[in-house]
């Protein structure tokens, strides 16, 4: 196995540690879970641009590359909707997860013809958006809870009731703008006659 592939794997292999470290209240638990998840954001970066560089592009790398980016976003924005200490609507939630399926059937779609869908510059953006919103909401979590920094409310309230929902909301307008390029692209794939 490749170091792009070991890479990835890494990051599926930290998701669930990411999860315990959100629950386990231990002390410091929301810094180790930003750590875990900053660590695999990481490994997502590396391993394609270490793929493309020395030509080790692997079909299991297309795979599994993509799906864990999935699992890793959509692991910490369902942790986040159940969480008290985030104000977070499953709304956003919902559409992001619905754009995933989306995508994953237009790639079986695709496979099916013979034709591999690349990761485009809005598919980046979104997965690199999403991913530094939830570090920072990480961090923010950590600084208040971790940390025990006497934040004013006031600051409290406009960080939780408008800058986080505000990073969300933009996530999630990023995630429909590229399910709707994906779409666009591969509509001619969809034959509503078969």
């Amino acid at each position: 196995m490749n170091l792009p592939n070991k890479l990835t794997l890494a990051r599926v292999f930290l998701i669930p540690f990411f999860l315990l470290f959100m629950y386990w209240k231990i002390p410091f638990h929301f810094f180790i879970a930003l750590a875990v998840f900053a660590a695999a954001s990481i490994t997502d970066a590396l391993d394609g641009k270490i793929a493309r560089s020395r030509n080790l592009v692997t079909n299991f790398g297309k795979f599994l590359d993509p799906l864990a980016d999935k699992v890793l976003v959509l692991a910490a924005l369902t942790v986040f909707v159940e969480m008290n200490d985030v104000r977070m609507s499953a709304i956003p939630l919902i559409i992001i997860t619905a754009r995933e399926f989306m995508v994953s059937g237009l790639r079986l779609l695709a496979a099916d013809s013979g034709v591999v869908v690349a990761a485009g510059i809005w598919g980046k953006l979104k997965t690199a958006f999403t991913m530094v919103t939830i570090i920072g909401v990480l961090a923010w979590l950590s600084f208040c809870n971790d940390f025990g920094f006497n934040v004013p409310q006031a600051a409290h309230d406009v960080v939780d009731s408008i800058i986080v929902p505000v990073l969300i909301w933009i996530s999630t307008l990023l995630t429909v703008i590229s399910g709707a390029i994906y779409l666009k692209g591969y509509w001619h794939l969809i034959d509503t006659d078969k």
